[in-house]
């Protein structure tokens, strides 16, 4: 059995195989990699009508399924395209406006080789992504980026390692240029992942998660009194009650901490003090338009935590929002 040290470095050796080809390649990066942005860009900017769509065969095709994927998350519409599928009907999707990202270590694969005829009588531009740069699919493309390696971190040479891992990150690289060059932001990636926690962070707001003000107590505090906040307080089980004099503005609250303090304060001194010396004031509140996420910064961001705001819609009481659905955010 080995030992821990042997496994360690096993791993090690692994890893530093392919960061040195890695950065190999960031400090090799050519002009024909600027020049696939552009085209891609133009081919996929709203008046250009195209697509990219990503082929491969093999390990190649698993990392072109998730290039695929990236691009669609981060604003560049792509396409996967098997290549044994695409000569039995799927190249039906390919338009002569659109970028085929071609990935092949070799480019010797007969399966992707022989896609390049219909490919180029279809009028689709290809970018080949391979580690030879004279091989058949470079020859037969368009535009090509070189990938090249040293070696496999395969003990044996033989499994796709290195070579997977830079052709992955090329792609990965051409996705992020595209991202920031088409000034994607927060907001779009949130609405490309709303089924994610990402996406829930980015685009609830607090209106999402509020308890709506029909269900919250709201009194008039001229006209209640400590009992009727403990019963209130007891039968909504919101842990605030809401006061407001023409039933539209917040004009103060009290929440069952402050109930409890007066309480340990003064005793059973407090059915005498008046509710409004009791009630907090200009309290602190939230537009139910605010993302949920900037709510949990200003309820978490006090020396003393707050566990209940009150939401406001154009100043109205819309509801409150408790900081145990947005911590389901974090």
């Amino acid at each position: 059995m080995a030992s821990e040290n042997e496994i360690l470095g096993i791993l090690r050796e692994v890893l530093v195989t392919e960061a040195a080809s890695l950065s190999n390649l960031a400090k090799n990066l050519d002009r024909a990699y600027a020049e696939a942005v552009r085209r891609i860009l133009s081919a996929t900017a709203p008046t250009g009508n195209g697509k990219v769509v990503v082929t491969g065969i093999g390990k190649s095709g698993h990392v072109g399924r998730k290039i695929a994927a990236t691009m669609n998350s981060t604003g560049t519409f792509a396409v996967f395209l098997h290549p044994a599928e695409a000569m039995h009907g799927d190249l039906g999707m390919v338009s002569k406006h659109d970028i085929v990202l071609a990935f092949g270590k070799t480019g010797e694969s007969d399966e992707l080789l022989a896609l390049l005829p219909p490919l180029r009588k279809i009028g689709a531009q290809i970018i080949a992504i391979t580690a030879v740069p004279d091989s058949s699919l470079a020859r037969g493309a368009d535009l090509v980026l070189v990938s090249a390696i040293d070696k496999e971190a395969c003990p044996l040479d033989l499994a796709p390692t290195t070579s997977s891992t830079l052709a992955l990150a090329v792609g990965d690289a051409l996705a992020m240029a595209l991202m920031r060059l088409k000034n994607f932001k927060e907001e779009d990636f949130a609405l490309f992942h709303p089924g994610g926690k990402i996406g829930k962070r980015l685009l609830l707001t607090v209106r999402d998660l509020m308890i709506p003000r029909a269900e919250v107590p709201v009194m008039n505090p001229d006209r209640s009194s400590i009992e009727d906040v403990i019963a209130a307080l007891g039968r909504h089980g919101q842990g605030i009650v809401l006061f407001s004099r023409d039933d539209k503005k917040l004009d103060g609250i009290l929440t069952d901490g402050d109930v409890r303090r007066s309480l340990m304060k003064h005793h059973e001194k407090i059915f005498s003090i008046p509710l409004s010396e009791m009630i907090t004031v200009k309290p602190i509140s939230i537009e139910a338009n605010v993302r949920a996420v900037e709510a949990l910064k200003i309820m978490e961001g006090r020396d003393r935590p707050l566990n209940v705001l009150p939401v406001l819609d154009a100043g109205v009481i819309a509801g409150v929002v408790r900081v145990h659905e947005l911590l389901k955010l974090a």
